[in-house]
């Protein structure tokens, strides 16, 4: 009889460095599931297309990945954060330790004997210093459990290297922000296509960072819809309160119909080629005549006649059709959000 196949719980963000960790501890005949966490601000998209982006990590890089949803917390999160934030709006360090937490939660649902990332001692300067990753480890309650097979020979052993479950002699040593290592180890293993190491986190792109600090600022309750739609199109704050958000092009259409709540003024031009665009929180009829003539502004010039053009607002099922003449810019812009 065999002894029971250990298993290690990963988290997963798709880059190179996660993927590299689950495959050296995967090399060492050990299970490895991966949970890729997702919110507003990273990997959210890919809940739209799941079961394909499940496949296509088994398929490229042998990882079973799990994803999951943990919007309603984190936005909590980042009203109070304890390690603060970095350049902008970007809570590296205690959104290390959700995550971590939040992983340690499903060890038992998944049989997990320990925790693995792919954190490199000394790569990042605010998260992956030596005292942020013992202070990650502490506060996320994984002290002992959280393995970084990439850098493991440069921190103290962990229990599951202390039991024997992992062979710490085939752990790694790398450190600081040459990726060299990296990019190697990538090679032995096969693995060619994969993400620059850039980031990805909404959180710290400095346009949408703001727009996200600023919404904080105003508002006590924070509704996930909102947040979506912070982060697509232009921008509008109208004289009235109302909220209007036009898109940029045919994809940011697509994905501003689909954040339509129900009272929402969805606007669109008749006919002609132009943006979509949601106007929230107005009752004022005369604001829903601005927004149609904003609307009217960014639809296709040589579409319009006379410089003006019908659009088509529907709310509830009830639905307006106006004649509106493009807004001048030396009005909007002030409205414009950055």
């Amino acid at each position: 009889m065999t002894d029971k196949q250990t298993t290690a719980l990963a988290l997963y963000s798709g880059g190179l460095d996660s993927t590299l960790a689950c495959r050296v501890v995967a090399e060492q005949g050990i299970k490895v599931v991966a949970v890729k966490f997702v919110t507003p601000f990273f990997g959210y998209d890919l809940l739209l297309k799941k079961q394909e982006y499940i496949e296509e990590s088994k398929e490229k890089f042998g990882i079973d990945v799990i994803l999951k949803d943990v919007t309603v917390p984190y936005l909590e999160l980042l009203k109070k954060p304890a390690h603060g934030f970095g350049r902008y709006f970007n809570p590296c360090i205690d959104c290390k330790i959700f995550l971590l937490a939040e992983a340690k939660k499903m060890m038992p649902e998944i049989g997990a004997s320990f925790l693995v990332t792919g954190e490199v001692v000394g790569q990042r300067p605010m998260s992956q210093r030596r005292d942020a990753l013992r202070a990650i480890e502490r506060d996320s309650g994984c002290e002992g459990i959280l393995l970084r097979p990439l850098c493991a020979k440069n921190l103290k052993p962990t229990r599951a290297e202390l039991d024997g479950l992992i062979n710490r002699e085939q752990l790694l040593a790398f450190s600081g922000r040459n990726r060299t290592p990296q990019m190697k180890l990538a090679e032995r293993f096969g693995i060619t296509d994969y993400p620059s190491p850039a980031g990805g986190c909404i959180l710290a792109d400095p346009i949408l960072s703001a727009r996200i600090q600023k919404y904080y600022r105003q508002n006590q309750k924070i509704v996930p819809e909102d947040i979506l739609l912070l982060m697509v199109g232009r921008q509008f704050r109208l004289p009235s309160g109302g909220w209007l958000v036009v898109g940029r092009d045919e994809k940011q259409n697509e994905k501003i119909e689909a954040l339509r709540r129900p009272d929402d003024w969805l606007l669109q031009p008749s006919v002609i080629p132009g943006p979509t665009a949601i106007l929230r929180h107005s009752t004022d009829a005369e604001e829903l005549e601005t927004a149609a003539a904003i609307v009217t502004r960014y639809a296709k010039k040589s579409a319009l006649v006379d410089g003006t053009a019908i659009i088509i607002a529907e709310r509830r099922g009830i639905s307006r059709e106006m004649e509106a003449s493009a807004l001048d810019d030396c009005i909007l812009k002030p409205w414009l959000q950055r």
